[in-house]
């Protein structure tokens, strides 16, 4: 966080959050930030990789608050987890990322949300597929890629199904196990995959046909007064 100005939102993501963290995991942080709005009158504006500040070992990855509305707006799930976090893992709520919390489902959309989670569901199992001659060397990498899969697809359909995010899994087990069960074998997630799809097709979604995008509009300005350059 040192460095980043003025921090809307920030705490604790991925494994950790889960409940699925072992004795190697890194605690990752992920978060949303304010740009300066005069930066935006400027010969380069904070767009594209240069709103996001980013490091690794652990993943720590800020986003500026027009990227990540973006970013949430496509259904990603990285960076929608934020706005869904228990309250303990927060590690900055100021009075904007509080309002940014209170208009979480304006981001949502059914369509969005399905492909998103699901979407990257699949190409988990296809990380999984590329990867799988190099099993013994590439065993804890694969067995992650497994139990994020599964998580994948239990939080998007509940997601999809009823409007909310949980973020820590119920049985941490089982995903450890489906996570051992497809680093031996990949194929193993396939059939899984076929029986999230049917899962999303049975329900009527709880969410919108699109996002509340005037509700978003509205907060974006809200942090562009707020960081207006007085001179």
């Amino acid at each position: 966080m040192a460095g980043v100005p003025n921090m809307l939102l920030s705490g604790i993501v991925g494994s950790t959050a889960y409940g699925l963290a072992g004795p190697d995991s890194d605690v990752d942080r992920l978060g949303v930030y304010a740009a300066p709005t005069v930066a935006f009158h400027g010969l380069n504006p904070p767009t594209g990789r240069d709103a996001s500040i980013v490091s690794h070992d652990p993943d720590t990855t800020y986003h500026e608050a027009a990227k990540a509305a973006a970013l949430m707006l496509g259904g990603n799930p990285t960076v929608t987890e934020i706005l869904w976090l228990p309250d303990d893992l927060y590690e900055v709520r100021t009075a904007l990322g509080d309002e940014m919390i209170a208009i979480r489902r304006a981001f949502l959309s059914a369509k969005r949300t399905r492909d998103a989670y699901f979407g990257y569901a699949v190409s988990q199992l296809e990380r999984l597929l590329r990867t799988g001659q190099f099993q013994s060397k590439m065993r804890k990498r694969q067995a992650k890629h497994g139990r994020h899969l599964l998580r994948l697809l239990d939080q998007g359909f509940h997601l999809y199904a009823t409007g909310e995010l949980p973020i820590r899994v119920t049985k941490p087990q089982r995903y450890i196990d489906f996570g051992e069960a497809v680093a031996a074998d990949p194929q193993v997630a396939r059939p899984v995959l076929a029986e999230a799809d049917e899962r999303f097709n049975s329900v009527q979604s709880a969410l919108p046909a699109e996002p509340d995008r005037p509700a978003i509009e509205a907060w974006l300005h809200r942090v562009r007064r707020a960081y207006l350059d007085p001179a």
